[in-house]
């Protein structure tokens, strides 16, 4: 099991002090978190994407680079990749250059995001939101897995003997969730492909994503990638810990209630008994989270939301301490106990290795010169036929 840290890349005015951080500090605050993330021993940082006010995440890339150039073990990810908006052409060649410059400890989520006026910033119409999210990994899948491509679709112009550089690390493409809250279209397409699902079940009652996960499990197999216990699934999560648990609910109602997304909603204790959220002593988190598995059968990839809602920098690293030391190694324990033997292992770039070359070296794409126009032909590599 892996376990993390996502952010939305909220700016969120602290309810407590009053004070909304800059632009700035909320992303040098950010890169603290990701490295925080590795230090307490934890798995996986992941970032969303936004290109609006008040986030600031437009780009995953250059943040999750740098990111993990200051780290050593973590595995840097997206918690959305607007595949709808972003051009597939773009997403190829930005991804597979951080999974080469991350040595491989990478992977992305794919999603349509929840901002309506994106699309109309980018060119697109919100009405083609699922045809443009099933069109557009299409060609992404094929640009990683193909040296040479021609392809012809409706969102985008076409490409003719087009190769997407760089080639991914070993020539073996990162791995990819994809992402949804309410789609069932979306499970059927990483069914489709063997990819992973994420349900980033933190807000809606447990039974939607449920049927979700068993929808994806069902196509799965039904693709012939595997059993459904052999599918690759993630969920979100969120929690606010302190050593006491009647400190964790004094010290997050005021987050709680002036939330952007719930705020001045539900109460807290009805929110937590709907949703997920974990509010409480270290053993409480410990408990709910391994209700999940009960829920939704074994997975492979837990991230937790902790540093929304205005909550400051201070407060956040020290969730992460407690969420690292005391409630990761107790649910490391208790989940490995009780999966069943055949729980596949976590996605990583050595496990992908190992599957497509077994013993045998990997593949390193060495391009052929080119003919005087910036082109190489029918064979842009050395080991391809002529």
């Amino acid at each position: 099991m892996q376990f993390g840290v996502f952010s939305v890349s909220d700016i969120t005015r602290d309810p407590v002090s009053g004070q909304t951080p800059s632009e700035a500090e909320r992303i040098d605050a950010i890169v603290k978190i990701a490295q925080k993330t590795e230090e307490v021993g934890m798995d996986v940082f992941a970032i969303g994407e936004h290109h609006n006010p008040p986030f600031f995440s437009s780009a995953p890339t250059t943040l999750l680079s740098f990111i993990a150039a200051t780290t050593q073990r973590l595995i840097v990810s997206t918690s959305t990749t607007l595949i709808t908006t972003n051009d597939p052409v773009r997403i190829a060649e930005e991804y597979a250059m951080l999974q080469h410059l991350a040595k491989g400890r990478m992977d992305l989520m794919m999603g349509r995001g929840n901002t309506a006026p994106v699309y109309p910033w980018f060119g697109k119409e919100i009405r083609d939101s699922l045809p443009l999210a099933l069109e557009n990994y299409n060609l992404l899948h094929r640009l990683w897995r193909e040296d040479v491509v021609d392809w012809e679709g409706k969102y985008r112009t076409p490409l003719q003997g087009f190769t997407s550089t760089p080639r991914p690390l070993d020539d073996v493409p990162p791995f990819v969730w994809h992402g949804s809250i309410r789609t069932p279209e979306i499970a059927e397409q990483a069914a489709y492909y063997g990819d992973g699902f994420f349900a980033n079940n933190i807000f809606w009652p447990k039974e939607h994503y449920m049927r979700l996960i068993r929808f994806y499990r069902q196509r799965y197999a039904h693709y012939g990638h595997g059993t459904e216990q052999q599918a690759i699934v993630g969920l979100g999560g969120q929690a606010f810990i302190a050593k006491r648990s009647q400190d964790a609910i004094n010290e997050f109602r005021p987050y709680f209630n002036e939330a952007p997304v719930y705020g001045h909603g539900p109460s807290m204790e009805d929110f937590m008994e709907a949703t997920p959220l974990s509010v409480g002593s270290p053993q409480e988190v410990i408990d709910k989270t391994l209700t999940f598995r009960e829920h939704f059968g074994d997975y492979q990839r837990q991230l937790f939301l902790m540093d929304h809602a205005g909550l400051p920098l201070k407060t956040v690293l020290n969730q992460l301490d407690l969420l690292g030391e005391e409630v990761v190694p107790v649910l490391r324990k208790e989940i490995a106990a009780r999966q069943a033997p055949e729980t596949p292992e976590p996605p990583t770039h050595a496990g992908l290795v190992k599957a497509k070359y077994g013993d045998a070296a990997p593949r390193q794409p060495r391009p052929n010169a080119n003919r005087g126009d910036n082109v190489t032909g029918g064979s842009p590599y050395q080991d391809t036929a002529k």
